[in-house]
């Protein structure tokens, strides 16, 4: 990071009574972009099993699961949780992963928000 000095004034020796002022100026960070980890609907994934999940990889209670996958079941997809990427991705690997195992053809994704 360089920093540049900012000086009012051309020359801060003068004799005529004038002062120099110095601002340093700050590179400014950005934010890692965040990305939504989505769930989508499929016909033959268990309701049940999709309330597992939510609860299990994404923190919810049962009564928040169970809305968030009517909502998948109605709408076909719905945003579960947004990440950083590293995270997203685990989520993702670990949701598909846990469904193969079960021999479910649930599916789920990530898309940069």
């Amino acid at each position: 990071m360089t920093r540049s000095p900012f000086i009012m004034s051309k020359n801060q020796n003068d004799d005529d009574g004038d002062t120099g002022v110095v601002v340093e100026t700050r590179a400014k960070t950005k934010r890692p972009p965040l990305y939504k980890v989505l769930l989508l609907n499929d016909d033959f994934t268990p309701m049940e099993f999709v309330v597992h999940v939510l609860e299990r990889f994404f923190g919810m209670n049962h009564a928040q699961a169970f809305e968030l996958m009517l909502t998948v079941h109605k709408k076909g997809v719905a945003v579960v949780g947004v990440f950083s990427f590293e995270i997203a991705e685990t989520k993702v690997g670990q949701v598909m992963d846990f469904a193969r195992r079960h021999q479910h053809p649930l599916q789920c994704t990530m898309e940069k928000e």
